[in-house]
């Protein structure tokens, strides 16, 4: 159809396909629509996220430095745990066995590694990075930056990969929930229209309630606060209102009790890009290379920070 989003025509032409959570926590969750439409059409996805779990620390199988195969079988000590919530879903709900691959939270370097040992594991032709937000389109002088650092990682490590029979792409969603953390959108805009006089945005379209994807999604999410309601995701409780149609000042969770959202309609759109231009756009990412740690990460995203003159804060003129 001519009115599809260049994403969705793109996508078709992979059989492969791994959907990474690029942020960490629940990233993950905001590809699950996406998942569900592929597998339906047809297509071998795989899951993956960038985790804030102490790996380690349960039972699932280490496959290679610092990447983890979660199923619905592993016993774990921590009890924040998105991807182990998910694959116990999968089985519980749906009777499938669906393993969660887990990162843990690194510097570029071994994150690159795991990242490349994985893609030529499970030999996927394309790499979808999903952001819950859109602060992982900030270039790195806004005025503020949201949590950049696992953004930064996952991008840095994915744009790396030197198959050239892999595609890559950063899909967003959840306009407007980074508010929260300080993003101003105002940039969010202008970095979609930077990247699309160079041709790297793919489109965006609307989830809506009534799709089944996302009412798969809904409930895999409401799965996961029920085995853990101390920590619900933020992000995708907003996004999830936006889509059902709530608006305004809207509380889902207790956890942004106190603070003043904005939940709309805006939050259900999927913002499509080629990983590369996103990459090619981050002032500070060639900074990342040769980091080792998470730490590593966080210390030269602040020295980049404390020499840049950040711009102010502009308000959307709507």
């Amino acid at each position: 159809m001519a009115l599809t989003p260049p994403f969705l025509e793109h996508i078709q032409k992979h059989q492969r396909i791994l959907i990474a959570g690029m942020g960490g926590g629940f990233d993950l969750y905001c590809g699950l629509p996406l998942y569900f439409a592929l597998r339906d059409a047809g297509k071998d996805v795989f899951l993956a996220n960038l985790s804030f779990t102490s790996l380690d620390r349960s039972s699932a199988p280490e496959l290679y430095p610092h990447l983890y195969e979660v199923t619905h079988r592993v016993r774990n000590d921590e009890r924040y745990y998105p991807e182990l919530y998910l694959s116990r879903w999968f089985k519980t709900v749906l009777e499938q066995e669906v393993p969660i691959y887990a990162f843990e939270r690194v510097g570029v370097r071994p994150l690159y590694s795991a990242y490349e040992f994985l893609t030529q594991m499970l030999e996927v032709d394309a790499v979808v990075l999903v952001d819950g937000g859109t602060d992982s389109l900030m270039r790195g002088d806004e005025f503020d930056l949201g949590t950049p650092e696992e953004d930064a990682a996952s991008l840095a490590a994915v744009n790396a990969l030197e198959n050239e029979n892999l595609s890559k792409y950063l899909l967003c969603l959840g306009f407007g929930v980074d508010t929260f953390h300080g993003i101003c959108h105002h940039y969010f805009l202008e970095a979609v229209a930077a990247l699309t006089q160079n041709g790297h945005y793919l489109g965006a379209w609307s989830l809506t309630p009534e799709m089944p994807e996302v009412k798969l999604y809904d409930r895999a999410l409401e799965f996961a606060h029920a085995a853990f309601p101390d920590h619900p995701s933020i992000v995708n409780s907003s996004i999830l209102d936006g889509i059902a149609g709530k608006f305004g000042n809207v509380h889902r969770t207790y956890r942004t009790q106190g603070s003043e959202l904005y939940i709309n309609p805006l939050m259900g759109l999927y913002w499509a890009f080629r990983l590369e231009g996103v990459a090619w756009r981050n002032k500070y990412l060639s900074r990342l290379m040769h980091t080792e740690t998470y730490g590593d990460v966080r210390h030269l995203i602040a020295a980049y920070r404390a020499e840049t003159e950040e711009r102010p804060w502009q308000s959307l003129p709507v």
